[in-house]
């Protein structure tokens, strides 16, 4: 993705890894004609012309929100050194700090970290491993975390995973002082016009946030987990197999697309590949798409 100016923020995204997922259990509810529907403005030409035989391709990175001179790093991947059930992301050396220095950034720049989400692949870099521990990578910044998803994902019932990202990854921040946790009604920054501030998305998660930034008219929507591929577009009730609540995140989804279809808000949803951000919008036979920026 190509960095973009909304009046005077700026955002740009950091890459760390890519994973590919076999459609019928990521998505299960989706059909080769629901993909096909996709044809006119989806690139992933095997995964809609053969579902049955290739995965899904996800993309996993972090946004970089700057706005004057305050540096907003929007969730934090997997993560190096972290041990994990996935072979792909455990226990991995990615260049994610390195990529982060490309966008002109030291972790010492990030003055904020949000997670949308608690899950594994959103806080990852929160920490990285000094001398047998884990400190936190970006010493300047505060962290925000979702109070609903702290209290849900504090308890020791859950998937390994996302188990071992709270002990590696948000119980040090906690314990460092760091965090501040916060909710729906929490505005981030009130210095620039409307500002940045947080809404309700829940469903893949308890407390699942969208991060929406606004500046001379111009709005930014970082909607993290709500949609994972293009299709949900199309298929707004198609839940992904790793949705804490589906009818919940369906609704979700529903929402964001009736509140800002035909609108000039840029979605950069927190898995697309390619050009990952664009913008909805409904045809006249009201038919939903999903037009890249860069497309």
């Amino acid at each position: 993705m190509r960095d973009l100016m909304l009046g005077r923020l700026s955002v740009a995204q950091v890459y760390e890894c890519d994973a590919v997922i076999p459609l019928a259990m990521a998505l299960p509810g989706i059909t080769k004609q629901d993909l096909a529907r996709l044809k006119t403005w989806f690139w992933d030409a095997d995964l809609v012309e053969d579902p049955g035989q290739s995965g899904m391709r996800i993309s996993v990175h972090s946004y970089v929100l700057r706005v004057d001179d305050r540096n907003i790093l929007i969730d934090t991947c997997c993560g190096n050194d972290k041990r994990r059930s996935l072979p792909n992301v455990d226990n991995q050396q990615f260049p994610y700090l390195e990529n982060l220095l490309r966008a002109g950034l030291r972790p010492e720049d990030i003055n904020l970290v949000m997670c949308t989400h608690l899950h594994f692949d959103h806080v990852g870099w929160n920490t990285r491993l000094q001398d047998g521990s884990w400190v936190p990578t970006f010493p300047n910044a505060r962290y925000l975390f979702g109070q609903k998803d702290l209290d849900f994902y504090s308890k020791q019932r859950h998937e390994a995973d996302h188990r071992a990202a709270f002990e590696d990854s948000v119980a040090p921040i906690l314990d460092a002082g760091l965090a501040d946790l916060v909710d729906q009604e929490t505005r981030i920054h009130r210095e620039i016009g409307d500002g940045i501030w947080l809404e309700d998305a829940s469903g893949h998660s308890p407390g699942n946030l969208c991060v929406i930034a606004e500046c001379g008219g111009e709005r930014a929507v970082f909607s993290g987990d709500c949609f994972h591929h293009p299709v949900q577009i199309v298929r707004p009730d198609a839940a992904f197999f790793a949705d804490e609540d589906p009818p919940r995140a369906s609704a979700t989804r529903r929402r964001l697309l009736e509140s800002y279809a035909n609108t000039d808000a840029i979605f950069f949803p927190a898995h697309f590949t390619g050009a990952t951000a664009g913008r909805v919008e409904r045809d006249r036979d009201g038919q939903l798409r999903f037009r890249f920026v860069d497309a």
